[in-house]
């Protein structure tokens, strides 16, 4: 079977709720390899709610669909305050990634009470804004930020992780909507340990299986190198 597309592979798939210290609850999902260990966890954030991003923005579902198979990765994959999906609405409204801080340390929660193995936050687009705002705050590796647009991140708040070790990996489309290779490459020059890739014919939404394989590969050597490359076929009888 060709990997592409909403193919899902095995994994141990179970349905959380987080609770914030405003006293919401959020829906989501953490997939986790169908019969071992993790090797590190995934922590995901979406893109902008009022523009239609949720839990379910392909790349991060394709994530949670592939990858605690094909790189042993654990994935967690949330609603911030008032976002829906087919999983169902988290609890309060949008506040534009001010209280979403709150939301972020909810899911830090979880991973911690699981005890899920070397954390790293992904963001996609608003996703990354909380990353950048509020990553150097909780016990995790690094960020992968998926193209970024800085629009709510200050320039102070990027500059905070030049002093920091953790990584910061960031994708930047080539005919991103927002933010391309040269501009983010000023924009990202206060943290000069950071790893900016320019993705060639790579655009905001990414995609296409070609981007989403990309995306995926990306994310993998960041955080498990080992496990690449990454199959593009399963053999269902594997399972079996």
């Amino acid at each position: 079977m060709e990997i592409r597309g909403p193919v899902v592979l095995p994994a141990r798939r179970e349905d959380i709720e987080l609770r914030t210290v405003d006293d919401l609850t959020l829906v989501g999902e953490l997939a986790l390899p169908l019969d071992r260990d993790p090797v590190a966890t995934l922590v995901t954030l979406h893109p902008l709610p009022t523009a239609g991003g949720f839990m379910d923005s392909h790349i991060l579902r394709k994530a949670a669909g592939r990858l605690p198979a094909l790189a042993d990765l654990a994935v967690l994959r949330f609603n911030t305050r008032g976002t829906t999906s087919p999983r169902g609405t988290s609890e309060g409204t949008f506040d534009g990634g001010a209280n979403e801080c709150f939301d972020v340390a909810a899911a830090m929660d979880l991973v911690r009470e699981r005890g899920l193995p070397r954390p790293w936050l992904v963001g996609w687009s608003f996703g990354t804004e909380l990353a950048l705002k509020y990553g150097r705050d909780h016990d995790i590796e690094g960020v992968i930020l998926l193209s970024p647009p800085l629009h709510r991140a200050t320039a102070d708040e990027v500059a905070g992780w030049s002093a920091d070790r953790r990584r910061m990996v960031i994708l930047v489309p080539e005919f991103d909507d927002y933010l391309r290779p040269a501009e983010a490459r000023e924009r990202f020059s206060s943290v000069p340990d950071a790893t900016l890739i320019a993705v060639e014919g790579g655009k905001h939404l990414w995609v296409g299986e070609t981007q989403t394989r990309r995306v995926l590969t990306e994310i993998v050597a960041a955080v498990n190198p080992d496990a690449l490359p990454l199959p593009t076929e399963w053999d269902d009888d594997a399972e079996s």
